[in-house]
């Protein structure tokens, strides 16, 4: 089986890093508490060199953030799109984005996985959140040609998450209001460490080939 699956086609070798990374910014991630995260955000209808410069620097912030996925929300602009480098179950590699997405949920009798989930605008915090263990996104490319990617397993929870941005929702909304405080306090007692862990990683990556 191929070992990565690039906007859910199978390649034969892919870099460490999307190349996009190479051309792109990096960009400040907004945090829980900030309204654009907060809002359904709006369809993409320009596609052309402003889509892709962002998409470029939304792969660079992910990056350097150490996620397996990053929203324009999590960038300050409210657009449903998303970009992703992650993993399934079985190891198999997934990178891509995809523009006004679409999350199918399954039709026929799912499972639930109950596994730590984390954001990149919750920094520090990791808590225990059931998603199903399949997911079909359908949307479009940064060129506005039609993109269908399904996952498992992480991977699935990746789609889900990032799907769940698009609509103005944080996975803290899944939780109990214990479990939520619980998440916060992991925030506050950890964000420092992860924006001195990113700040790093921003200075290393600059010297790294993407």
């Amino acid at each position: 089986m191929p070992r990565v699956f690039v906007q859910g086609s199978p390649v034969g070798y892919y870099p460490r890093y999307a190349p996009e990374a190479g051309r792109g910014t990096v960009r400040r991630i907004t945090e829980v508490g900030e309204e654009v995260l907060r809002r359904p955000c709006r369809d993409v209808t320009e596609f052309g060199p402003g889509l892709a410069a962002l998409i470029d620097d939304m792969f660079r912030t992910m990056y350097v953030a150490d996620g397996a996925g990053l929203a324009a929300n999590q960038v300050g602009l409210d657009l449903r799109l998303f970009v992703y480098d992650c993993p399934d179950d079985d190891g198999v590699r997934h990178v891509g984005h995809i523009v006004n997405p679409v999350l199918e949920t399954p039709t026929g009798e799912r499972r639930l996985l109950e596994e730590g989930e984390g954001c990149l605008s919750v920094p520090g915090a990791v808590v225990t959140v059931p998603r199903p263990d399949r997911a079909v996104v359908r949307g479009q490319d940064k060129d506005g040609r039609a993109v269908v990617v399904e996952g498992t397993g992480y991977f699935a929870r990746c789609l889900a998450h990032e799907s769940d941005h698009t609509a103005g929702h944080l996975y803290l909304d899944r939780l109990s209001t214990r479990e939520r405080k619980d998440a916060l306090r992991q925030m506050t007692d950890r964000r420092d460490e992860v924006y001195a862990r990113r700040a790093a990683k921003e200075a290393a990556f600059g010297t790294e080939r993407p």
